[in-house]
């Protein structure tokens, strides 16, 4: 299939998509387009009464002042009208516009929720952002000049050559057949400006991810004194940007002056002929007089709908890159019938466990592991040996690949997400907190919490204290980035969180990395507590914080090599007493 084919066929069915979009305000398009169509008429009208007005100047003394001044009592009414309808008309293209573009984002935003996480990992957030932000900005105001100008200026076309056809036709014909030299060269141009537009919207949203990683990591970038690499890159990526962007306006904006000197073209023709049809005697000064006037109107919403064409293709490319993202894959359907995990007792079992995110590079394979209801299972070993990855499994953030994982007997793959993952608490390394109070943040999950819960909880988490010391306590603002807290508090509140709403089952990732040592010795004081009587999955580089654990799998390359408690396993002198002996030993 060509390029040109391509894009064709993606315009089409980005265009249907659209127009499905739009059938839900069906009844304000057909008001809008009768707004439109009074609009039109009226302002053809106008140029009819001139002519009239004009033919009652006859010469010096000879003027009809009784007849003039009805010709302009009649061409106020007209031109206040159609004022009125396209006021009315206007509104009603903004009110369309703005409803179809809030509805394309409210369903790419609630995309987002039913994404597979493996989308996300593999998409720069900052092409995400700018799908859903610049695209869909870009959308809007390309439909909003369709309908601006698209329905009028093509009801400008028709009724304008209706009105000339009824004075003339001769010259009306001569229009006619100067006309599709406009459309060819709009058409001609707009054809080979969507791959550039849509080139332009792919590198706007490289660099609004730059940008945005650039913003997040700040500290990185400074501390490793970055900050002039990180230029050059926003250079280079700011460099193709300009490029395609001058490409793109520069071949769009040919339209334009291409249709405007065709459209001259008409207006000169339409003269000379008229003028010499006047001559001869077929038609009056006035009829010639409205005659121009008609074909000045009727040249000029080609100008406009070839303006409106190129702004077209650039939104039909940004609605594509939209609608992509409404279109991929969402996680797997959960089978009917699927199984509300309740009454959950914490037994969890995984068998002959296979896993990669990479099909070409081996990551889990054949693992095996039985955890009985309230067991403590700590999980360790080198970077990259699959800790994580086991965690997100648990979760359902991935299927397996091969084998099953189960709570309580129940695949998890024939149980609902929601009620599964209700069913675990969470603490990772990486802290996330929203825009709100702290009082938010910490019933994030129970928003139905009361004070005094919240309280007790952020006292058993220990970080009471400080929250009292912030200028409002717990209703103290701050932003999604945590504000002035420092990572350490950020992550007290992030375990306090799931303090409030104790599920049976508890996953703790590298949960005190960020806190101090005299924080961490209370902090595992409240995880003891907080883990008595349920089913804990403890992942953690500082051997110290898992002496107690029921059970230590130590995992490398994706297999457990080694399993059993803290004594057992340095007994074995194995693999798992090396790493605690280059943390421990004098």
């Amino acid at each position: 299939m060509s390029k040109d084919k391509g894009n064709k066929s993606v315009n089409k069915k980005t265009i249907l998509r659209i127009l499905k979009y739009i059938k839900r305000y069906r009844f304000l398009v057909v008001l809008s387009l009768i707004c439109a169509a009074i609009s039109v008429v009226l302002t053809l009208y106008a140029p009819i009464i001139m002519g009239h007005a004009v033919d009652r100047v006859v010469g010096p003394g000879k003027v009809d002042f009784t007849g003039l001044k009805g010709m302009l009592a009649k061409l106020v009414i007209v031109v206040v009208i159609t004022a009125v309808a396209q006021w009315v008309m206007n509104v009603l293209n903004n009110m369309i516009t703005y409803r179809v573009v809030n509805d394309v984002r409210t369903k790419a935003y609630e995309k987002l929720g039913s994404l597979p996480l493996s989308y996300v990992d593999s998409h720069t957030h900052g092409d995400i952002v700018s799908r859903i932000i610049a695209d869909v900005d870009q959308f809007s105001d390309g439909l909003l000049m369709g309908f601006t100008q698209l329905f009028t200026g093509v009801m400008t076309i028709v009724g304008t050559l209706c009105f000339m056809l009824s004075i003339n036709w001769i010259i009306a014909i001569v229009v006619v057949c100067i006309t599709p030299v406009s459309l060819f060269v709009a058409s001609f141009i707009a054809k080979r400006t969507y791959s550039m537009f849509r080139k332009q919207a792919e590198i706007k949203g490289e660099l609004t991810s730059l940008v945005n990683e650039m913003v997040e990591n700040q500290k990185v970038v400074t501390a490793f004194s970055m900050e002039d690499e990180t230029c050059d890159r926003f250079q280079e990526v700011n460099g193709r940007l300009n490029v395609a962007g001058l490409q793109a306006t520069f071949f769009s904006s040919i339209t334009n002056p291409s249709t405007r000197f065709v459209n001259s073209l008409v207006y000169t023709g339409v003269g000379i002929i008229g003028a010499i049809t006047a001559i001869k005697g077929f038609i009056s000064v006035g009829q010639l007089t409205s005659f121009l006037s008609y074909a000045n109107q009727y040249t000029k919403p080609f100008n406009e709908i070839s303006g409106v064409v190129t702004e077209l293709q650039n939104a039909l490319a940004s609605a594509a890159r939209v609608f992509e993202l409404i279109d991929e894959d969402p996680e797997a359907a959960e089978p009917d019938g699927a199984h509300e995990l309740t009454d959950v007792h914490g037994e969890v079992d995984l068998k002959n466990v296979d896993f990669s995110y990479n099909k070409d590079v081996e990551l889990i394979k054949n693992l095996n592991l039985n955890v009985k209801n309230g067991q403590r299972i700590a999980i360790v070993g080198p970077t990259g040996c699959g800790k994580s990855t086991v965690i997100n499994l648990l979760m359902r953030f991935y299927d397996v690949d091969a084998g099953s994982i189960s709570v309580d007997g129940y695949d998890i793959r024939e149980v609902t997400r929601k009620s599964l993952r209700g069913n675990y608490g969470m603490v990772l390394q990486e802290t996330w907190l929203k825009s709100g109070t702290i009082r938010d943040n910490i019933a994030y999950g129970r928003p139905d919490a009361t004070d005094e819960e919240i309280v007790e909880a952020a006292k058993q988490s220990h970080a009471h204290s400080f929250i009292k010391r912030l200028p409002d306590g717990y209703n103290t603002y701050i932003t999604e980035d945590g504000g002035n807290l420092s990572q350490g508090q950020k992550q007290l509140l992030c375990i306090t969180r799931v303090m409030l709403d104790l599920p049976p089952m508890l996953i703790l990732d590298e949960a005190t990395s960020s806190i101090d040592t005299r924080t961490e010795i209370r902090i595992q004081r409240a995880f003891a507590k907080m883990m008595k009587g349920r089913t804990s999955f403890v992942v953690a580089h500082r051997l110290s914080t898992i002496k107690e654990s029921d059970v230590i799998l130590v995992m490398k390359d994706g297999h457990i090599i080694e399993q059993g408690n803290h004594e057992t396993l340095l007994a074995k002198g194995g693999f798992y007493t090396n790493l605690y002996n280059s943390q421990f030993a004098r």
